[in-house]
């Protein structure tokens, strides 16, 4: 058993680009053409070499069609990407690495579905966030065992890494209104999320993927769970990859004594990952682990090709070397990236 464990971890240390460089697809621009062939020529043309596809995106379904009876019996699938495996033999070829996306418990869709599954408020109605959307109860184990059963037939079809996000309880909204089941009130939230976590690490190392957990970006500031059962020790040991957000217009102003963070990006990327840096050091895990997702999008400012840059750099002068950017319209600045 340890052999096969040892093979297994070998096989996935050959397949991950280092340093990995990715932007981020929509299912939706995965599966347009001309808009897919534009960011793969920016990949083969730059420093990237890697992209992360939404496989399940916050609106709850599917980027496919599932080809798995259990899956099917959902009803969540959709043909975004209508060629996708096609698609990802391509990128294979290419030597592109492909990381596919799950937002995990914001499923307005299987939440509204599936009354038993999602998050209620006080009158026993589905709770809704300040977006209108529903949340998954992160502690339902058939919740689990529906991510798992999206990860591992997205494994199975060619994706070479599931990166998990929304692993976490709501923080938007009225959350006074929230009345969580007996499961999670008798327990701190973050140590439901730890039982769910080490679920995913059995389930990855028996299928074989690779994992990566997002995290909020303060989670490598602060100790405490922001509110959302979200601490960095308490999911570093379940994730062959951890990816701290570390975008500068999410930190609160005044953060480190700067009025804007916006106007100091490379401080508060190199802040954080500093901490997060020291902390995996302190728990004996390696800080290579880490794999910050990185502003590349205009919010509340614009952010101009230099803003980019620097918090590469910073990410380069904390030590590491890997990056995933960031923009929800998949727009990428490419003046920012190194040429090839």
């Amino acid at each position: 058993d340890n052999y096969l464990e040892v093979v297994s971890n070998d096989f996935k240390e050959r397949q991950i680009p280092k340093p990995l460089r990715a932007i981020y697809l929509t299912g939706y621009t995965a599966g347009n053409l001309n808009r897919r062939q534009a960011l793969v020529k920016l990949v083969e043309e730059t420093e990237l070499n890697a992209l992360v596809i939404d496989i399940k995106d916050d609106s709850g379904y599917l980027s496919f069609l599932p080809e798995t009876k259990e899956l099917q019996a959902y009803n969540t699938g959709l043909t975004k990407i209508k060629d996708l495996d096609i698609f990802l033999s391509e990128l294979k070829e290419k030597n592109i690495f492909v990381i596919g996306r799950i937002s995990v418990f914001q499923d307005p869709l299987l939440a509204i579905r599936r009354p038993d599954l999602a998050i209620k408020d006080y009158q026993g109605n589905i709770w809704r966030d300040h977006k209108n959307l529903a949340w998954l109860d992160p502690s339902k184990k058939e919740v689990w065992h529906y991510v798992s059963l999206i990860a591992e037939e997205s494994f199975r079809r060619g994706f070479d890494e599931i990166n998990f996000d929304y692993i976490r309880f709501p923080s938007d909204g009225n959350i006074k209104t929230i009345l969580y089941s007996p499961e999670i009130l008798l327990r701190r939230q973050a140590d439901v999320l730890e039982d769910f976590f080490a679920f995913i690490k059995k389930e990855s190392q028996r299928v074989g993927y690779i994992t990566s957990a997002d995290l909020f970006g303060l989670t490598t500031v602060n100790t405490d769970d922001l509110g959302i059962g979200q601490i960095l020790e308490k999911a570093v040991s379940y994730f062959d990859y951890i990816a701290p957000m570390v975008y500068p217009s999410h930190y609160p102003v005044g953060f480190r004594g700067l009025s804007n963070p916006n106007h100091h990006v490379y401080q508060v990327v190199r802040y954080s990952m500093a901490e997060a840096i020291s902390r995996l050091e302190l728990m004996g895990e390696d800080s290579q682990k880490l794999r910050p997702w990185l502003q590349d999008f205009n919010y509340p400012i614009t952010y101009v090709p230099q803003m980019v840059i620097d918090q590469k750099k910073a990410v380069y002068d904390s030590g590491l070397d890997s990056f995933m950017l960031w923009n929800p319209r998949n727009i990428y600045t490419r003046s920012a990236l190194e040429i090839n």
